[in-house]
């Protein structure tokens, strides 16, 4: 690979290499390279780790509330194949991996051999410069991800989020209080508060039960300032 194209990979991975032999191993896939033991390979299953240890200690700082089932969801979904495959393909790394004929023209290029390269990409950083280079690109690249999983995993899941503060606040689980219901028996719709430490919260409705309680639930979190009030 000559030094035009690892300059270009450099720029679009925000990394200076001291050592450019890491970049070239980790952009040469298996159908080129001369022995499996020349090609990525090897650093793709290094990236794999060092990608779920960053993933993994930044969601675990940054949502002390959520237990070891919410944080393995979004995990899971962060250093998924396809979120890898994504995010290498947005940065346009497949177009500078050297690979064997015939697999150019695969359609695993710009899915799994994308992946590949990016958590390649990953372990070579982290040869060249250390953990701390390593985090700030994968942070980077994973930090908008991050946050959208967040809100999702707010969205669908008020209520667990507010047990789990519940219990390390008060030593308690909240109550859902049925305060109002309205409308004919086949279309109902239901108000609802949560009361949690003698303390009422802003009530409110939903045409389910369940619905009124998740934004119930909702309102005890903003009201706490646990989440904020745009949080969908």
């Amino acid at each position: 690979m000559d030094a035009e194209h690892l300059q270009q990979i450099e720029a679009l991975l925000e990394y200076p290499f001291k050592d450019r032999s890491y970049l070239e191993e980790a952009f040469t896939h298996s159908s080129l390279a001369n022995g499996r033991l020349k090609s990525n390979e090897r650093l793709e299953f290094l990236g794999d780790s060092v990608l779920g240890l960053v993933i993994c200690r930044t969601l675990y700082d940054r949502f002390p509330a959520y237990q070891e089932g919410d944080l393995t969801k979004i995990k899971s979904m962060l250093v998924s194949r396809k979120v890898c495959a994504q995010l290498a393909n947005a940065l346009n790394l497949p177009a500078f991996l050297r690979v064997g004929k015939g697999t150019d023209k695969s359609c695993a290029i710009s899915g799994s051999i994308a992946a590949a390269c990016l958590e390649a990409a990953i372990a070579a950083i982290y040869f060249d410069g250390g953990m701390e280079a390593a985090e700030k690109f994968i942070l980077r690249c994973f930090d908008p991800l991050i946050k959208q999983a967040d809100a999702k995993q707010h969205q669908n899941n008020f209520k667990s989020v507010l047990q789990q503060h519940c219990q390390r606040l008060f030593s308690q689980t909240p109550l859902y209080q049925l305060l109002d219901e309205k409308g004919p028996d086949h279309n109902k719709c239901f108000e609802i508060a949560v009361v949690m430490d003698h303390r009422q919260f802003p009530s409110a409705w939903g045409v389910t039960k369940k619905d009124a309680e998740q934004q119930a639930a909702r309102n005890a979190l903003i009201e706490l300032k646990i989440i904020d009030p745009e949080t969908p």
